[in-house]
């Protein structure tokens, strides 16, 4: 499950490209709290404090507690605008939750046992079409990542949705399919063919004991 993060905030007065930039200068980075019964709160938050939950990893699908002036709201961010040239960041959305909130969120997979995978380990190649699974989930239960295991893939293996145990009270956005997640392919000159030929070729090189005798 994702840990919340607690983040300082305070009011803005003013609005307006000038305001904006004024804050910017002051190292802070102009902000939006916004959904929910309430209206919209136009806050700031500091930039070397947003930058470091940023480099942390998987910024959009983190919980913060944002703090301002004593309370407390828990929120998500929902974008954020870079500068073209620096990356700074220059805005930030964050959308407020309620008790028992749903969102659908980009969660990322790991991929388990790599070094024992039988594909990889034959010069088979690990071609990731999803880096990433966009669930349906409970803002009380986030996961940090989804964990493919490739333990038993063998070249020319298509790894579905379905091969990841989903934790629970969650479901994947797309559901009309079992959709690839990951393949093994066969290395630059080799087909799956040619690699299944191999492997009989040994299995058969091993039930005979590894070859002919030698004879006088």
């Amino acid at each position: 499950m994702s840990k919340s993060y607690e983040i300082e905030a305070s009011g803005r007065d003013t609005l307006g490209t000038s305001s904006a930039r004024a804050v910017r200068n002051a190292g802070r980075v102009p902000a939006v709290v916004y959904g929910g019964d309430e209206p919209p709160e136009h806050i700031a938050v500091e930039e070397r404090d947003l930058v470091k939950s940023i480099q942390r990893g998987n910024f959009l699908a983190t919980l913060f507690q944002v703090k301002r002036d004593g309370s407390q709201t828990r929120c998500i961010p929902r974008d954020v605008q870079y500068h073209p040239v620096t990356d700074r960041p220059l805005h930030v959305d964050f959308l407020r939750l309620g008790e028992g909130a749903r969102v659908n969120l980009m969660i990322p997979v790991n991929f388990l046992n790599e070094e024992k995978c039988p594909g990889l380990k034959r010069g088979g190649v690990l071609n990731v079409v999803r880096h990433e699974v966009e669930l349906n989930c409970s803002v009380d239960a986030i996961p940090e990542a989804l964990e493919l295991d490739l333990g038993e893939a063998v070249i020319g293996d298509s790894l579905k949705i379905s091969s990841i145990t989903l934790p629970p009270d969650t479901q994947t956005i797309i559901t009309d399919r079992d959709f690839t997640i990951a393949t093994i392919a066969a290395p630059s000159g080799l087909s799956v063919d040619d690699e299944e030929g191999a492997a009989d070729g040994e299995e058969a090189d091993a039930s005979d004991g590894g070859g002919e005798a030698d004879s006088d």
